[in-house]
């Protein structure tokens, strides 16, 4: 286990190569303060190097914890690709260890400290076409699916294959209808969809507030579709 220089806002890296900085998305609330047993990636925005990024995984060991750092300035297009490949690289991995996980590091705004998303099951789906649902809605259970956007997000609602709301709002609504959807209170399955060109920081805002879903009436879908 490494232990790194963190910096509040950004994470700067010492190699071979020179100094570098990743400049870490920031959330005002993340549930994980504290990650023990680790080992570090970086990401790392540099217009120098092909699609604009550079990865380095050399500090990874998969019977640990990963962190993750992500430069929010990224877009999705550019690090899905790379996160996928991490994740299929610990997931193909001779040396397991039962219950590590993976976690994006973020800033924290509300503690000025770090904060951790944990992504560990989650499924990135580039090829929506081709996806396949195994899952079928159980009888009277809301479909929800939230489609993110540079300024706006769209919410489709379905009872029992049937439409019953569709309406594109701004992002500053998020987290207002979140709410609607927790006191609700009735079973619900949801979909988060992210347009491709959208940043990093815009992907983990939108994730940090749907992470603090707290109702077993809600399941919220692992795979996550990027467009």
């Amino acid at each position: 286990m490494k232990y790194l220089f963190y910096i509040f806002l950004f994470i700067f890296i010492t190699s071979c190569g020179g100094d570098k900085v990743i400049l870490l998305p920031e959330v005002n609330h993340s549930e994980v303060t504290e990650v023990l047993d680790i080992s570090p990636a970086y990401i790392f925005y540099d217009e120098t190097k092909p699609d604009s990024l550079e990865l380095n995984r050399k500090n990874l060991i998969s019977t640990t914890n990963w962190l993750v750092n992500v430069d929010k300035r990224l877009t999705l297009e550019q690090v899905i690709p790379q996160i996928t490949y991490l994740q299929n690289k610990k997931k193909d991995s001779n040396h397991k260890k039962e219950g590590v996980k993976n976690y994006y590091t973020c800033s924290d705004t509300s503690i000025k400290n770090l904060g951790f998303l944990e992504f560990t099951d989650v499924n990135y789906i580039t090829d929506v076409d081709a996806y396949e649902n195994n899952s079928p809605l159980e009888k009277d259970m809301k479909h929800i699916t939230i489609s993110f956007f540079d300024e706006q997000i769209s919410i489709q609602e379905l009872l029992n294959a049937k439409e019953i709301r569709n309406t594109t709002l701004k992002n500053s609504f998020l987290e207002e209808e979140l709410n609607k959807i927790q006191q609700d209170n009735a079973k619900t399955k949801i979909d988060l969809m992210f347009h491709s060109e959208l940043t990093f920081q815009d992907y983990i805002s939108a994730k940090s507030k749907v992470s603090r879903i707290k109702s077993e009436a809600i399941a919220i879908n692992n795979d996550e579709f990027i467009f």
